[in-house]
């Protein structure tokens, strides 16, 4: 039986596969998502900040370089792949020293580190528990932290973005704003 590019791109599991990221993450993509405007009002020297769904590393690099030598960027995929090549990219940048990579588990973060700033771009609607997922975030916001969820709008409809929305309001994080972000739906967090 042959698979259909739908199958493929959108397979049971949800998890967008590693080798489909280089389709959208490469230099043409600053015309529509440039992480200097997208994150520039959340992201400063010296912080410690997440990016939860790292990929290969689009925005990580780009946070590793606000955040200056002090900060400090924690990349959370669950594919060693993407890990693998987010090493690479940011010792060929020379910010391998501002990134910690860290492999989660499906159902887990496992980070301990409280944070300032976590992004979380194009990937809550592939967590099968939001719920837990919204818990253990809020877990590790410093008291003053933001929270930046970004979703695809050709993936993710408006009604299933108001769920996600109110589950993450259930687990004790409030809406900020809604920013602005093309082919996107997205909202920023802070704790109660």
């Amino acid at each position: 039986m042959m698979l259909s590019i739908r199958n493929i791109l959108f397979r049971e599991d949800r998890v967008c596969p590693w080798w489909l990221a280089y389709t959208f993450d490469n230099p043409f993509r600053r015309l529509f998502h440039n992480p200097d405007q997208i994150l520039g009002d959340y992201v400063k020297s010296g912080q410690t900040v997440l990016d939860i769904g790292c990929g290969l590393g689009y925005f990580t690099l780009a946070m590793a370089r606000m955040v200056g030598e002090k900060g400090k960027v924690i990349a959370v995929d669950l594919q060693p792949q993407m890990l693998k090549r987010l090493r690479r990219r940011a010792e060929r940048a020379g910010l391998q020293l501002r990134i910690q990579p860290h492999l989660s588990q499906r159902d887990l973060l496992g980070v301990k580190e409280p944070v300032d700033f976590i992004l979380a771009f194009w990937m809550v609607h592939e967590v099968d528990n939001q719920t837990s997922f919204f818990q253990e975030v809020h877990g590790l916001m410093k008291p003053e932290a933001r929270f930046l969820v970004v979703e695809p709008k050709f993936h993710v409809t408006d009604s299933a973005f108001q769920k996600t929305v109110a589950i993450a309001h259930q687990t004790g994080l409030v809406s900020l704003d809604a920013p602005q972000v093309r082919f996107s739906r997205a909202i920023n967090f802070v704790n109660e």
